[in-house]
């Protein structure tokens, strides 16, 4: 039997409302020790809220959050076992980096020779070492991130949280910048509740994502499960590039599913689909596949519209009979003749079933389509 996850931050029922806005919608959510989770979601999604209320810089409207067992309601920022980073930084100009790291050890009246050997060791941690007298104003964007970073972590924080952290860095510094929070993080066994919109960054750094959208959380899984397996419309649309097609549960029979969309139709393995449920069916571009003849069990057809090379990938663009657009990736040298038609299709497993309606709702629609 596996080891039981120690939970390190459970948030129940949290909500957050401003006036008329309800930022934060009844958020359950259990956060693991050591793990690194993201919030990913686009601006105004509730995912800075959360991150706040957590930190204690907003107080919920209603519902607990607790870390490590405790209700830390009452608890004021500085009480909380947790320290935040954030994309602006925060480094005192006036100080030089190694009183900037140390700050918070002299206000708990730490000795001089504990906070030096300390800061020492996390500066050597965050590859600064020798930059103790160095200013702000001498240093790069990524080595001023380093220096908050090492600021927060010096205090031994049960949890960091870091708010989109490398926002203001160039690409190539960012995709740096990635690689060594991920190495920090799993040398220090800290757990990391990381806020962003760059998709990307969260499926290269997170052992979880948690996807918000208005307020509300999506889908929490592995970077893997939520791109492989996206349980909502906005999911599969958010993460990624995919081709989505509304469809209709026509029949059951033999174990396999009949499934009809406006271009056409395909059958899949007997899913958890009731006969007549509407959903989506989301098949990612590299899953997609074409052949120059039909395939028994699909009816899709379309012309090759556009190809677009991108270093080692090729775009292929094909549109239906019905003027939508089908997005197909290869590896470059594939081509496909333009204005040529092929017959699409996929293997068992690579299209993606999603319901669309709760229960009530899909069964009103199959009453109606049955009278």
């Amino acid at each position: 039997m596996s080891e039981e996850r120690k939970v390190i931050v459970d948030l129940k029922g949290v909500n957050k409302i401003y006036g008329n806005n309800h930022v934060v919608k009844d958020l359950d959510l259990v956060i693991y020790e050591g793990e690194f989770l993201t919030l990913l979601g686009s601006s105004g999604c509730g995912k800075t809220t959360t991150l706040r209320m957590v930190a204690g810089f907003e107080e919920p409207t209603g519902g607990t959050i607790q870390v490590e067992g405790e209700d830390i309601h009452n608890k004021e920022p500085y009480e909380r076992d947790v320290n935040t980073v954030f994309q602006s930084y925060a480094l005192f100009p006036h100080m030089n980096i190694y009183d900037n790291v140390a700050y918070g050890l002299k206000m708990k009246k730490v000795k001089k020779a504990e906070i030096k050997e300390r800061v020492t060791e996390m500066l050597d941690m965050v590859q600064l070492g020798g930059f103790e007298k160095r200013y702000p104003s001498q240093l790069s964007g990524g080595q001023k991130q380093r220096v908050a970073i090492a600021r927060a972590l010096i205090n031994k924080p049960k949890v960091l949280l870091l708010d989109e952290p490398l926002g203001a860095l160039d690409l190539k510094l960012r995709k740096q910048m990635q690689l060594e929070l991920k190495r920090l993080q799993r040398k220090l066994h800290i757990t990391f509740i990381y806020v962003t919109h760059d998709q990307e960054e969260a499926l290269t750094m997170s052992d979880r994502i948690c996807i918000m959208n208005d307020g509300v959380l999506q889908q929490v899984g592995t970077p893997s499960e939520i791109y492989e397996s996206p349980a909502t419309r906005f999911v599969a649309t958010f993460i990624g590039e995919t081709n989505l097609f509304d469809g209709m549960v026509t029949a059951k029979e033999n174990g396999r599913l009949h499934i009809s969309i406006e271009p056409g139709d395909f059958y899949v393995p007997d899913e958890d689909f009731a006969n007549h449920e509407m959903l989506a069916v989301s098949v990612r571009p590299e899953r997609m596949l074409y052949s120059a003849e039909p395939v028994e069990g699909f009816h899709l057809a379309g012309t090759v519209k556009e190809q677009i090379y991108v270093g080692s990938v090729l775009k292929t663009v094909v549109e239906l009979s019905n003027g939508n657009e089908v997005k197909i990736e290869r590896l470059a040298g594939q081509e496909l003749p333009k204005g040529g038609s092929v017959y699409l299709y996929w293997k068992d497993g690579d299209a993606k079933l999603i319901h669309t309606f709760d229960d009530v709702f899909a069964g009103a629609v199959e009453d109606i389509v049955m009278q």
